[in-house]
């Protein structure tokens, strides 16, 4: 995904660093956020999606994706004008994985931070995991889970 224009707020939180900061400073700064979906890609890559009611004018949209890394180190933060389709939103990082479909709307805002590296290598048959093989599964897209985690 190229980059994207940044934002003031966004950048504050990308910059917090962790994913508890970024919420704390969201409530400091709007008062209230609502939990709207968190998908793991493979072990490593967690989205959280959110909705800040009171976000506009402030920010250009009012949903927050803050992605974060295993232990909740804050990667990347993306503003949107309406909450983005997950499926979409990896097939924008990663165009060329088949397994990803749908037209994510662009960023209004991104802010990406030290944590950040291209997420498609996380996709990779050969990506690290902390699994043995025969405790794994790939997940749709790419990435490792648990064998009996059935959820994608």
């Amino acid at each position: 995904m190229p980059h994207q224009d940044t934002h003031p707020i966004v950048e504050q939180l990308a910059h917090c660093l962790l994913l508890g900061e970024s919420l704390r400073t969201i409530l400091g700064i709007f008062g209230s956020y609502d939990l709207r979906a968190h998908w793991l890609q493979g072990e490593f890559h967690h989205d959280v999606v959110l909705h800040v009611p009171d976000a506009v004018p402030r920010l250009p949209g009012g949903f927050l994706v803050i992605a974060t890394n295993c232990n909740g180190g804050v990667k990347e933060v993306l503003c949107f004008d309406e909450e983005p389709d997950r499926w979409a939103l990896w097939n924008r990082r990663c165009p060329d994985n088949p397994e990803f479909s749908g037209e994510a709307s662009n960023p209004l805002a991104c802010s990406r931070t030290i944590h950040w590296f291209d997420p498609c290598m996380l996709l990779t048959s050969d990506a690290r995991s902390e699994l043995l093989p025969e405790h794994r599964r790939r997940q749709r897209g790419g990435g490792w889970r648990m064998i009996d985690d059935l959820e994608d």
